[in-house]
């Protein structure tokens, strides 16, 4: 279906991060099939011309801060209003890259409310209304940081790998409820993101020059790296998900989507550590049970 098709099933959608990358391309793609689209960026002032875009097609913008403690009221006053979420979808994130040992408990904090707590907050908020509904459907966005170790990237990467099980463990509570969880695992795209990637405060440790975690920590503060994916062609493909059509026809259920060539490469890495590891301790791994017999109950 082309992007100038409107949808025979409008759906309102609240979207975070619309100011750029993959929240803006989905939010200009889901107006252009005709949803009723809600666009949300940490200071709208910023970006009038996108503001004015998307009020002048019939959607709305709004104000939201991730990190803010009462950022899930968005929700609950949409909601109260007679605006009845139907697809939310977190793309917010930020980036801090260092050494483990170098993070000051505040930019380790910093990190995990933005891309932790900030989503989950709004899935905390938009979860009983889906549910009472049995209808609804949530997006998170992740990161082949959350599911292999990357130097340099330890505390983003945790904080994609805690939205990664919230997410998995929330497919399986809703499920019964019709409403679907959606993980998008993204490789490196031709967004702002890659460029953005902060660098820790304290200056890289010497120790660490020479070495892969120094390498990757300067290459990714000065956002020297390649880009090879093309974040149009990748949110046409979130969408399809989302809507159950295209070439995701009978897909919807799916729980996890994987995008982008280096993203495909780290789940081969991801299989073959797990692997190995079974390889190596897989009879301990079965031998340690008590001797009664007793299963799992689970």
């Amino acid at each position: 279906m082309s992007e100038e098709t409107k949808t025979s099933k409008p759906l309102t959608w609240l979207i975070t991060g619309s100011s750029s990358g993959f929240g803006l391309a989905l939010t200009r793609l889901a107006q252009a099939k005709g949803h009723n689209v809600i666009a949300t960026s940490r200071n709208p002032n910023r970006t009038p011309e996108l503001v004015n875009e998307v009020v002048g097609r019939g959607g709305r913008w709004m104000q939201l801060e991730l990190d803010d403690l009462e950022s899930d009221r968005i929700i609950d006053g949409l909601e109260a209003e007679g605006t009845h979420i139907d697809v939310l979808i977190n793309t917010a994130a930020m980036g801090i890259s260092g050494p483990l040992e170098s993070f000051t408990e505040a930019e380790a904090r910093r990190q995990m409310d933005t891309n932790f707590f900030g989503p989950y907050r709004l899935v905390r908020a938009v979860t009983p209304y889906m549910r009472k509904r049995r209808s609804g459907m949530i997006v998170n966005f992740s990161s082949g940081a959350g599911l292999e170790a990357m130097n340099s990237l330890g505390v983003y990467g945790a904080s994609k790998a805690a939205l990664d099980d919230m997410s998995k463990v929330l497919h399986k509570e809703l499920e019964p409820f019709n409403v679907r969880v959606l993980l998008v695992y993204l490789g490196t795209f031709n967004t702002a993101m890659p460029s953005s990637v902060q660098a820790i405060s304290a200056p890289l440790e010497p120790d660490y020059e020479g070495m892969q975690t120094g390498r990757l920590f300067n290459m990714l503060s000065k956002g020297d790296f390649a880009a090879p994916g093309d974040h149009l062609k990748a949110s046409r493909a979130i969408y399809d998900v989302v809507m159950d059509e295209g070439f995701a026809k009978g897909l919807g259920n799916e729980i996890m989507l994987p995008l982008g060539i280096d993203l495909a490469n780290t789940v081969k890495r991801t299989q073959n550590r797990l692997e190995h590891m079974m390889d190596v301790f897989g009879d301990i791994c079965h031998n340690v049970n008590v001797d009664d017999g007793t299963k799992a109950s689970w």
